[in-house]
């Protein structure tokens, strides 16, 4: 009985409702975001580009609305750069002739 009454007070916070800290913070995810971002324009822009989009619209915290860190919105710019050339590039590759002289 003696931890019955005083459960809460030194612990405010119940279990359930605290932040699960396993994944990788905002600010990580914005730099990953942004690294993948450039490496897209290099090599296999159509998977980084994607990757790239989701790491920033994650580190900023899934909404338009408040601040936005800088590598999360260069992130999220860059990868739809990044997709929108690969399907570009891809859409140039399957076209009929390609490669003929």
């Amino acid at each position: 009985m003696a931890g019955f009454s005083h459960g809460t007070r030194r612990h405010p916070r119940s279990r359930g409702r605290t932040w699960s800290r396993t994944g990788p913070d905002r600010a990580t995810l914005g730099i990953i975001g942004a690294i993948c971002a450039v490496a897209g324009f290099f090599v296999l822009g159509i998977i980084l580009g994607p990757v790239a989009i989701a790491c920033g619209w994650l580190a900023m915290g899934r909404t338009w609305s408040g601040a936005r860190p800088v590598p999360a919105l260069t992130a999220l710019v860059l990868g739809a750069i990044d997709t929108l050339l690969a399907l570009i590039w891809l859409a140039g590759v399957a076209t009929p002739g390609n490669g003929l002289y």
